[in-house]
């Protein structure tokens, strides 16, 4: 039976990736839904491709967009907002949701997704980060699925126990035969500098990522918190 498939944040890396699969199997994968939010017009260039039954984008955008895909002949829902992804995440027609929206604005519609009982493929890890217990709670209570999708989760994912794999409860047994994670960084700006010289570091020199552009994020200093302000 054909899954069909929501993506949520569509226009990023993840939802890229994503659509070429499903692309490749269209008798197993139906493209029920997409967001965007910034890259609209490559936003509308997928529903030219995919066709999708719903469509979610900003709030203020919902009017040009669906008279955009009406003039092209595409007959989409257009919804809009935080209302609209959460409309979306927990329709009866979608049965896999694309959790690949950036930040805390991706949470509201991935609990969502978990307290209607989804399946959710997981790249957005801010969600876990910010509300984990609240997520998985959900998903324990209303038997939702939760995969992890993002290549670093999905490689440790792929590394346990075929039994955690489809129950991960099972990872607090004794028998889970997993004794210890490592999990390494990718480098930073300051990879090769001593604890002192970091101490010294300035937020300038955090955020100068030698390989990732990732904008400027809450940093934490080395040293005392007295030292650093609030």
């Amino acid at each position: 039976m054909t899954q069909r498939i929501a993506v949520l944040g569509a226009t990023g890396s993840i939802g890229d990736s994503t659509l070429a699969i499903l692309a490749a199997q269209p008798h197993t994968y139906e493209v029920y839904a997409l967001s965007g939010y910034h890259r609209l017009d490559k936003l509308f260039a997928l529903c030219q491709q995919f066709l999708p039954k719903r469509v979610s984008v900003p709030t203020s955008a919902v009017d040009d967009f669906a008279h955009r895909l009406k003039a092209a002949g595409i007959d989409s829902e257009v919804v809009g907002g935080e209302a609209g992804l959460v409309d979306i995440a927990t329709d009866s027609q979608t049965d896999t949701v694309v959790a690949a929206i950036v930040g805390a604005a991706g949470l509201p519609s991935t609990l969502a997704a978990a307290r209607a009982g989804k399946r959710i493929l997981l790249a957005n890890k801010e969600a876990l980060v910010m509300a984990g217990k609240v997520m998985i709670d959900a998903v324990k209570t209303h038997k939702a699925t939760l995969l992890p999708l993002d290549s670093e989760h999905n490689a440790i994912f792929q590394c346990l126990p075929l039994a955690i794999q489809q129950d991960n409860t099972q990872i607090h047994q004794s028998n889970h035969g997993v004794r210890k994670l490592w999990l390494t960084a990718s480098g930073g700006p300051f990879l090769q500098q001593s604890f002192e010289q970091m101490q010294q570091a300035s937020v300038a020199e955090a955020v100068k990522h030698p390989n990732w552009s990732m904008g400027q994020k809450n940093i934490c200093r080395f040293g005392d918190d007295d030292e650093q302000g609030a």
